[in-house]
């Protein structure tokens, strides 16, 4: 099943239930988060295709599970000095871009979610580490793509953002702004300068941020 969005590119596909294979590494999987084993069985795929993993995550919404894995260029395959957060994929299935002039970038198209789909679904049937059904999805982080790791911080430094704050700070819990710096702090907790429109320097604990993502700018 393809799902296209404003702002990022979809393939969901359905896996039931198989018959249990590599019996031996059974109990050596079971010790494994599912989202550490798609991303030990993509990691080799990935790289010889050119691309590169932003997130997993493996969620229960109602009573469906759902596998998701988001992925991006290579920064170097994405092109020197722009990265692959600036576009999305169109209904149409035409890559488009925000803030940028050169089409001769490239970004994530629904064929690459489909190979990527297509090898982790076959890898992950041969494993077969997910007992129950569940929804395999593989997407672009989409152009609004959350932070969620310190090297999304340090990669995204000049880009606008958007966060949310676990408590008010300044009379306001949402801050948006351009990413100014990124630096580790004490006791492991780095800290975030944001400027935001009306020039104001917030300097925040990654701690205090509850969601951060990109901002998208037209």
């Amino acid at each position: 099943m393809l799902i296209y969005t404003r702002l990022k590119v979809k393939v969901m596909v359905r896996v039931g239930i198989g018959p249990l294979l590599f019996v031996g590494y059974e109990a050596e999987m079971a010790k494994k988060k599912v989202t550490q084993i798609a991303e030990e069985l993509l990691a080799d795929f990935l790289e010889q295709e050119g691309y590169e993993l932003y997130h997993s995550e493996f969620v229960k919404e109602g009573s469906d599970w759902f596998l998701r894995i988001y992925i991006d260029l290579k920064q170097e395959a994405a092109g020197a000095g722009t990265d692959a957060a600036g576009a999305g994929t169109d209904a149409a299935g035409a890559d488009t871009e925000a803030g940028s002039e050169d089409s001769s970038q490239r970004y994530i198209s629904t064929e690459d979610c489909e190979k990527v789909s297509r090898f982790l679904s076959e890898a992950m049937d041969q494993a077969d580490p997910i007992e129950q059904n569940y929804y395999l999805e593989v997407s672009s982080p989409g152009m609004d793509r959350p932070l969620l790791k310190p090297e999304h911080w340090r990669r995204y430094i000049g880009h606008q953002v958007e966060v949310r704050l676990y408590r008010g700070k300044d009379g306001t819990k949402n801050i948006s702004g351009r990413l100014d710096r990124f630096t580790e702090g004490a006791e492991d907790d780095p800290l975030v300068a944001i400027t935001d429109e009306n020039g104001k320097l917030w300097e925040l604990a990654l701690s205090e941020i509850a969601k951060a993502r990109l901002a998208v700018v037209f």
